[in-house]
């Protein structure tokens, strides 16, 4: 179900950002987007060269990756499970994951937090079980994201993307390097104290001079905005016509605009950010708007 697929790039302009594209990954499918799609690409490429039958995953209730797993898996043939974090709910998301024919399993916060123990429990005489990481993190999923960097047929000087668990940035890194280019990868950890996705990036890719992280722009930590990072999102949107996501997308775009706005990057410098999709995490907070 993976084909090839090369998401455009947009030249976007708001306020002083003359030279900003963005490469639209958000487009490639309404359900399976983003770096969720790329990320999945090769790890359900592995799982069925294994003849593993069963997907089981983790996920938060508004998890976009729970969503694109049960798509993937209902295309694809394949049952697919997934643990959720905290008490039971009911939620448009996880009402597409049962749709797409995905088992919820919801588990308490402190049981959730060892994931290898919840699979080996429950799937640990299934042999078609095939375990995926919270967020797909795992080197198939780095290997997906680098093929970003494959498709540019541009140069330019920076590149900007938004990071959970640092898989996304850890393959961006390594199509720069694949690629011998020049370009800074800037990264915007989603989360407060973020400086780990440092560590997170050197589990898959040799860290180098080529990246940049920005650690003040998580807005209060993970799914947490303010009213300054709604405004933006308002303002952005209705100016572009471009969606954004609070968790990820808006904070990597509002740092792009301050980052500029304090001259660290050049007005004719050439910036392309990644829009790594993720739009439905608006359910999550429509009360914000």
């Amino acid at each position: 179900m993976f084909k090839e697929i090369y998401s455009p790039i947009q030249h976007i302009k708001f306020a002083s950002l003359n030279q900003l594209f963005v490469k639209r990954d958000d487009l490639i499918d309404p359900y399976i987007s983003g770096n969720k799609w790329r990320k999945l690409k090769y790890i359900l490429a592995k799982a069925k060269a294994g003849n593993k039958t069963h997907l089981v995953t983790f996920g938060g209730a508004y998890s976009n990756h729970l969503v694109a797993t049960a798509a993937a898996a209902s295309r694809s043939g394949l049952k697919a499970t997934a643990f959720v974090r905290g008490e039971e709910v009911k939620n448009e998301m996880l009402l597409l994951c049962s749709l797409f024919g995905m088992k919820l399993m919801f588990t308490d916060r402190e049981s959730y937090r060892n994931k290898p123990e919840l699979f080996k429990q429950h799937f640990a005489d299934d042999p078609e079980a095939y375990f995926i990481d919270e967020g797909g993190a795992s080197l198939e999923a780095t290997i997906g994201c680098a093929e970003i960097i494959n498709e540019l047929t541009e140069t330019y000087d920076h590149i900007f993307c938004a990071a959970g668990t640092g898989t996304t940035a850890a393959g961006l890194l390594g199509g720069i390097q694949q690629n011998v280019l020049h370009t800074k990868l800037h990264i915007i950890p989603v989360l407060k104290g973020g400086s780990f996705i440092s560590d997170e990036i050197a589990k898959y890719t040799p860290l180098s001079n080529h990246i940049e992280l920005h650690l003040d722009y998580h807005f209060g930590g993970y799914a947490k905005t303010t009213p300054e990072l709604i405004d933006f999102i308002k303002a952005f949107t209705s100016r572009t016509g471009l969606l954004l996501d609070p968790v990820y997308t808006a904070k990597m775009f509002f740092a792009i605009d301050d980052l500029q706005q304090k001259q660290v990057i050049g007005s004719n410098e050439r910036i392309l950010a990644i829009h790594t999709g993720g739009l439905m995490g608006l359910f999550g907070m429509k009360d914000k708007f």
